[in-house]
């Protein structure tokens, strides 16, 4: 049944691209656990964390730990709510960050490196607050007047402090 599911999608993605439209490569209903391409190598994208942590004068450590969150090194991952690339960026911020393609792993890193210290300015460097809007929006965050009381951003939160901690 996957095979049929997989030439259907081939089919479409061949339809679409000679009519000049472009399809994500699987359906937005997917999990990111569940992301057809394999996770980039991180030793591949280790120069990509870098430059990007250097220019943006955030750590390293907290950009993997980001990435390994979001998608798992998995390049091509969207979310259910629509999240894309290594580092999950939102389509509008995406657009807000004049990304042109959110599924390279290069420009994906700077762009989300670029918002994370945006989110840190704008929380005087508090990393939990930070975080708490990259998961869950900063007009949430600012809402809650702090980190909100939902269970996915508290875990997300929780879950890149013990990365950072090891």
């Amino acid at each position: 049944m996957r095979a049929s599911i997989d030439k259907q999608r081939a089919a479409a993605r061949k339809q679409a691209l000679s009519l000049g439209a472009w399809i994500p490569p699987w359906s937005a209903e997917m999990q990111v656990e569940e992301a057809p391409c394999e996770p980039i190598a991180e030793a591949a994208v280790e120069p990509f964390i870098d430059d990007a942590a250097k220019a943006q004068d955030v750590e390293a450590k907290l950009l993997h730990a980001v990435i390994e969150q979001e998608s798992a090194f998995r390049p091509c991952a969207i979310s259910v709510k629509g999240a894309q690339g290594l580092m999950q960026l939102m389509p509008d911020t995406a657009q807000q960050l004049a990304v042109h393609d959110v599924f390279d792993p290069k420009e994906n890193i700077e762009a989300g490196a670029k918002y994370l210290k945006q989110l840190l300015d704008k929380y005087k460097g508090d990393l939990k607050l930070a975080l708490g809007a990259y998961n869950a929006g900063p007009a949430t965050v600012d809402e809650a007047g702090g980190i909100p009381d939902i269970p996915e951003t508290r875990d997300y939160v929780d879950s890149i402090l013990k990365k950072l901690a090891k």
